[in-house]
């Protein structure tokens, strides 16, 4: 059998400490913890973190996996809210209300520095724009299409895009927010509704939603026009997206023939879409913030009469890991 120096070239060496740029495969002592380690690059996975204050679905997202925002969304009896919460990596805290309660709206941003756009009331669809501060939300300048179920990207309050939705019908409209108003921009080159979004209001993803019917269709904004990329693994509509458009992750959603709930979690590297595992509650109608390698997925329906409060947080990339005898 061959020992570690035949296959890697060099003896298992001792450190105080774990070593500054470790190779992927690396094996090392810690003198210090007195462990055998390796560094390894961890496809992905998810874990359960803190629990929202209030169980909805059709709610929407911003900021990253230790500081994220959810807001609106619809709960059981059926009520649509206003209601906003705060995620500080481990528990959320009940903010300030945006002024307008809505369910399946657009969002962009972070933590301190939102957008929340479009939705639905039964019987209005919104227009309606609001700014969040870290504090309060101010109602600003309206989409200049009403629409709900809509795709979503931008970095903050000041620089967002909206495309697709309903009207209805399944809309390809796009609008570029400059931190003042909306400008209708280059359309989507498949309209749907219930997709969704990743990246920048010059560089975004757009992914899955319902033609009808199912897609699995992907598009790539360039700051001008779309661009027909690689198709998801698994065509679906209601799923959560989180990255930029080189580096995005979807999980969740639901999938043809028969609407069937899923926690199906894909990865995309400016070029395909790669499976990988899914969440640990499937569901549908969840929100998404974070990036490709550190997501957090909320809310959301586990079934069309469940809504859950279920957070779970998705890590991947290099990591060093103990090795143990089992």
């Amino acid at each position: 059998m061959a020992d570690y120096k035949t296959i890697k070239g060099t003896k298992i060496q001792n450190y105080t400490t774990d070593p500054d740029n470790p190779l992927t495969g690396q094996v090392w002592y810690n003198e210090t913890d007195q462990v055998l380690k390796t560094f390894y690059v961890d496809p992905g996975s998810w874990a359960t973190g803190g629990a929202l204050n209030t169980a909805r679905d059709q709610l929407a997202g911003a900021g990253v996996q230790t500081a994220a925002l959810a807001f609106g969304g619809e709960q059981t009896p059926v009520s649509i809210l206003a209601l906003t919460e705060s995620y500080n990596g481990t528990s959320w805290t009940e903010v300030n209300d945006l002024n307008s309660a809505r369910e399946a709206m657009g969002s962009a941003g972070t933590q301190t520095s939102a957008l929340a756009f479009g939705g639905f009331n039964n019987p209005l669809f919104f227009a309606e724009t609001e700014s969040w501060n870290g504090t309060s939300w101010t109602e600003v300048n309206d989409l200049n299409t009403a629409r709900r179920r809509l795709g979503d990207a931008g970095a903050d309050n000041t620089s967002a895009l909206a495309f697709g939705g309903e009207t209805p019908p399944q809309t390809a409209v796009t609008e570029s927010w400059n931190g003042t108003s909306w400008t209708e921009v280059n359309d989507l080159n498949t309209a749907r509704s219930s997709l969704a979004g990743a990246g920048t209001n010059t560089a975004a993803l757009a992914f899955g939603g319902f033609t009808p019917p199912f897609t699995a269709v992907t598009e790539s904004w360039n700051g001008t026009s779309w661009t027909e990329v690689n198709d998801l693994n698994t065509a679906r509509l209601d799923l959560a997206g989180a990255g930029t458009q080189t580096a995005a992750l979807g999980f969740g959603g639901r999938e043809a023939p028969d609407f069937s709930v899923n926690g199906i979690t894909e990865s995309w590297n400016g070029t395909s879409w790669t499976e990988l595992n899914n969440m640990g509650t499937a569901r549908f109608a969840l929100a998404g913030a974070g990036t490709q390698t550190a997501a957090l997925g909320f809310g959301g329906s586990t079934d069309p009469s469940t809504r859950t409060t279920a957070t779970e947080e998705w890590n991947a990339g290099p990591a060093t890991k103990t090795i143990t005898s089992s």
